[in-house]
């Protein structure tokens, strides 16, 4: 079920980016309701896979694959309208790619990203890579760069929209800062994979 969640929420947000090239109003509160339909999504696939003992090894996977779709398509978008400018998921994807590489070669060593066997070793890098603050900080400044952006463009002036769009560019801008520092532990401490590959 937790995995089924997943890849549904993958499709979910192929469609609703898709919908932000109709330039509307109905059709940007859509994608508006969607993205936090999305975002919602993430906590509950790994909500339902502890709930129901369906962790897994695969689905920690899956769940860092999902995670990493559904990031990568809302920045491209939001580069390909304009929204945001093109360094953004450029180094976004870097990063992903990065990381997952270095996570794919401990997950064949018994490491996962997150929880009792994560490959984080040092206190520091457990902090700012696995501690639930980061992680949920980074998330909700994501949610709320995904979620804000889009109401910030939506093709109609209304109150406060000029605070939307700031707060949305500050939670743009906050994102991309901790998707790089988060990425930097585990690509310090992943030396030891490739040292003991000698």
């Amino acid at each position: 079920m937790a995995n089924f969640i997943t890849i549904l929420r993958i499709i979910l947000a192929i469609i609703t980016v898709s919908l932000l090239f109709v330039q509307t109003v109905p059709v940007y509160i859509l994608a508006f309701v969607l993205t936090v339909l999305v975002i919602w999504m993430d906590g509950l696939d790994g909500y339902v896979a502890r709930k129901f003992n369906e962790s897994s090894r695969f689905g920690a996977v899956l769940d860092i694959l999902g995670d990493r779709i559904v990031e990568n398509i809302y920045w491209i978008t939001f580069c390909a309208l304009n929204f945001i400018p093109a360094w953004i998921p450029i180094v976004v994807v870097t990063r992903g790619i990065l990381t997952d590489g270095v996570r794919s070669l401990a997950f064949e060593k018994g490491y996962t990203a997150f929880g009792s066997t994560t490959m984080m070793q040092g206190k520091i890098a457990k902090f700012i890579v696995a501690s639930n603050f980061c992680r949920f900080t980074y998330a909700v400044c994501k949610a709320m760069a995904f979620a804000l952006l889009i109401a910030a463009y939506i093709p109609i002036d209304y109150q406060f929209k000029n605070v939307v769009t700031v707060v949305a560019y500050v939670c743009v801008y906050v994102s991309v800062f901790f998707c790089v520092v988060r990425g930097l532990p585990v690509l310090i401490e992943s030396k030891r994979f490739f040292q003991n590959d000698k």
